[in-house]
């Protein structure tokens, strides 16, 4: 485990490898799983007010669902997430060619918006736990990523190599870049063994 600058970050993300291989997944991530993605409180507002932007790409299913239920949904932790189709697809999925993608990102891409997606969705498979005073991030393992982790091991990518740019997003250049350093430590002993933080 690395703490960097009160981010608790498990060896699971410095040795695991990880690719995301959509031609294989077909993105059933934002498809299947028991609740939405997690949200935070501050992407609440942003969802709504950039609805106008990305509906155009959602699904009728999806729009049907944010507009009956609202642009976010509690799970049976009382998370904040994103809403589900009948309780299966994000409502912000839209579909290119067979692969669920996420809407949200679709207006991002086509420069309507700054904002990519929410950050949970960017920075997936970590999955981040906030505790009083620090935040913990583990990596999430499920077995639609298969395609993912094999993708991952051929191309030699580590986890957060992979996602490099959500870190730097959720937390700043500088930070990634101590990351960067601590690892460099930690791989030095070859006896280091992945551990998760609970």
């Amino acid at each position: 485990m690395l703490i960097v600058d009160g981010v608790l970050v498990s060896d699971d993300i410095v040795y695991s490898q990880f690719v995301c291989d959509l031609s294989q997944c077909q993105g059933i991530c934002c498809v299947e799983g028991d609740a939405g993605a997690p949200l935070d409180e501050v992407e609440l507002g942003i969802l709504e007010d950039l609805y106008p932007i990305y509906k155009p790409f959602m699904t009728e299913g999806g729009i049907k669902t944010v507009e009956k239920n609202g642009f976010y949904e509690y799970d049976t932790d009382g998370t904040l997430v994103t809403p589900l189709i009948k309780g299966e697809a994000c409502a912000y999925i839209y579909y290119e060619a067979g692969v669920a993608k996420c809407a949200i990102e679709k207006a991002y891409l086509l420069h309507k918006t700054p904002f990519r997606k929410p950050i949970s969705c960017h920075l997936y498979p970590i999955r981040i736990k906030s505790l009083p005073g620090y935040d913990a991030l583990n990596y999430h393992r499920w077995h639609v990523c298969e395609p993912a982790c094999s993708l991952g091991k051929e191309l030699k990518v580590p986890v957060y190599r992979f996602l490099e740019e959500p870190l730097v997003r959720k937390y700043g250049v500088e930070w990634y870049q101590k990351l960067l350093k601590e690892i460099q430590l930690l791989t030095q002993d070859t006896d280091s063994e992945p551990s998760k933080i609970d």
